[in-house]
């Protein structure tokens, strides 16, 4: 049987999130890093303090490099919250994709 891996709060966080369209060990592991995003988007709150907080950059020492990581991991949550959260459920359930029905 297979068990999804539970999420950790405060992982190491690449440069770049995974763009593919599959979900990821790292997108298991890193949920709640992209929910946090996801929140703070939604809050309006300025992505540096987020990439400072969230993503563990330095948005000013390396701007652009903090910018490309906020974005990549914030449009991977965006993916996750229309996509990858049916690949979840599929996954803990062995269900096909088809089988799950989208909330619009």
């Amino acid at each position: 049987m297979d068990y999804m891996i539970a999420p950790c709060v405060d992982l190491a966080v690449a440069d770049r999130a995974p763009s593919a369209d599959e979900l990821t060990f790292y997108d298991e592991q890193h949920m709640v890093t992209y929910l946090r995003l996801l929140v703070a988007d939604v809050l309006g709150s300025a992505w540096q303090e987020v990439a400072r907080v969230a993503l563990h950059r330095d948005p000013v020492a390396e701007p652009e490099q903090s910018l490309r990581c906020w974005e990549s991991h914030l449009a991977r949550g965006h993916w996750m919250m229309t996509r990858g959260y049916r690949m979840m459920l599929n996954h803990g359930a062995g269900q096909s994709d088809a089988s799950i029905s989208t909330f619009h």
